[in-house]
């Protein structure tokens, strides 16, 4: 049985966090959840050693003092994946907007030999999204299509944040070289993944936008994403 971590980055999530880990572990007992948190102020880490003492074996935690960002939580999860010897490693977000109903699916597609990545995606057939307003949606389909123009990658989706990697594709990958912190590190993930060789492949899934909490998402992360990809187009990305 294949080792299998799901990395999800906190701040502030206390009345997502509980019900998140349990819905994952309830899936399928073969996934292991690490919380990234940010120093959320209202408690999200001590909600999670609540749970890891209810579930030590799989349910890990990294606490980080102050926000520091979503790139650099999913860099430090993917270096403790590495670490500690998984064999598929995922990005998910606290708040259900991905459905946990996809994991077993995207988990077997990339067990296949000719992938290294999938992606969770919202704009393949069978994919969809639930609750955006018209403006955000033509903001997410109008990034994906620039992203595609300029990169040239064939990923319909190359924005999403709902990703399994196979441990050997971030092996290879210098870590430490990915700048990015918003959706511009989760284009540079996948770009950098594909001039490794690596096969990226899509899983149709319906987003739905969070009920509790707040959003993270603001303007200056579509700015990074702009300004991010033309750098990224120019950048020489090679093996660690």
């Amino acid at each position: 049985m294949s080792k299998n971590l799901i990395i999800i980055p906190t701040y502030n999530e206390i009345e997502n966090i509980r019900l998140i880990v349990e819905a994952i572990l309830k899936e399928d007992n073969s996934f292991e959840v690490l919380v990234v948190d940010d120093g959320s102020p209202d408690g999200t880490a001590n909600e999670v050693k609540i749970l890891q003492k209810e579930n030590p074996k799989q349910i890990h935690l990294l606490e980080r003092e102050g926000k520091l960002g979503l790139g650099t939580a999913y860099i430090a999860g993917f270096k403790y994946g590495i670490e500690h010897q998984f064999d598929y490693i995922f990005e998910m977000d606290a708040d259900f907007s991905h459905p946990i109903s996809a994991l077993k699916p995207m988990l077997e597609l990339c067990k296949t030999d000719d992938t290294g990545v999938v992606v969770g995606s919202r704009y393949v057939k069978g994919g969809d999204i639930s609750n955006w307003s018209t403006y955000r949606l033509m903001l997410s389909y109008g990034a994906s299509i620039y992203v595609r123009l300029i990169t040239g990658m064939n990923i319909k989706d190359p924005t999403a944040g709902f990703v399994c990697y196979k441990s050997q594709v971030l092996s290879k990958m210098d870590l430490d070289s990915i700048k990015f912190i918003g959706y511009a590190f989760q284009i540079e993930m996948k770009y950098y993944a594909t001039k490794l060789g690596f096969k990226i492949k899509e899983y149709p899934i319906t987003f739905i936008d969070r009920e509790l909490g707040t959003s993270k998402m603001d303007t200056s992360i579509f700015k990074e994403a702009v300004i991010g990809v033309l750098k990224m187009r120019f950048r020489n990305y090679r093996p660690k």
